[in-house]
């Protein structure tokens, strides 16, 4: 492995490992707060990213895309437990499983807005402003990946939220069904970049121009 592509991996998982570990802690974080404390019983709220690393999620499959040259990065961490009838009973069921979904999501959004802030006050740090940039695209990305409405990511949980009670069955009879889940990641995979590319690269450039 030449020292170059040492460095990407570097620069790609490290971010995305930090990024992952408070995706995981706001989904335990929004849980807990609702009245569900499953996540915290588990040691799973908790910024520490140990607690949330999926080898293939968080490692393999960032570090394949790093050595595939593809650009685009983006990985998932161990999905944290929360059980919905623990929620206050101040909230429908549905919109605290909304709620605890959608957390992860933006709290990635609220990194890449960090993360931009930061990169208008790095001028002059080439080496800064590069790791920000990355910050930002990978994060932008991490929302956008994770809001697709495909089981088991956190969009479909949102999906179930927003949808009406009649649809919900649909949302469940195919989340019920073991095929669903490889077959979504097959697609996810085969058509994702071309589906994030243009939205992940118009946000980051917006968030990186807004504080320039």
């Amino acid at each position: 492995m030449t020292p170059e592509l040492l460095q990407n991996l570097v620069l790609v998982l490290v971010p995305l490992i930090l990024s992952l570990a408070v995706h995981e802690w706001a989904h335990a974080a929004t849980a807990r707060a609702l009245g569900d404390d499953t996540a915290q019983r588990q040691g799973r709220l908790t910024l520490n990213p140990i607690s949330h690393i999926d080898p293939i999620g968080t490692l393999l499959i960032p570090g394949l895309l790093v050595l595939s040259g593809s650009g685009l990065f983006f990985g998932w961490a161990k999905p944290v437990p929360f059980n919905p009838t623990n929620f206050s009973r101040k909230i429908r069921m549905k919109h605290g499983v909304l709620l605890t979904a959608i957390a992860g999501p933006v709290s990635n959004l609220v990194l890449a807005l960090i993360a931009a802030v930061l990169f208008a006050f790095a001028s002059g740090n080439e080496a800064a402003q590069h790791l920000l940039v990355i910050m930002v695209t990978l994060n932008v990305t991490l929302f956008l990946f994770n809001m697709l409405p495909v089981p088991p990511l956190d969009g479909s949980k949102v999906a179930y939220g927003l949808l009406p009670d009649r649809a919900n069955a649909m949302l469940r009879f195919f989340e019920s069904r073991p095929w669903v889940v490889p077959v979504a990641f097959i697609l996810v995979f085969w058509y994702g970049g071309r589906l994030l590319g243009p939205p992940m690269m118009a946000i980051s450039h917006s968030l990186l121009s807004l504080f320039n």
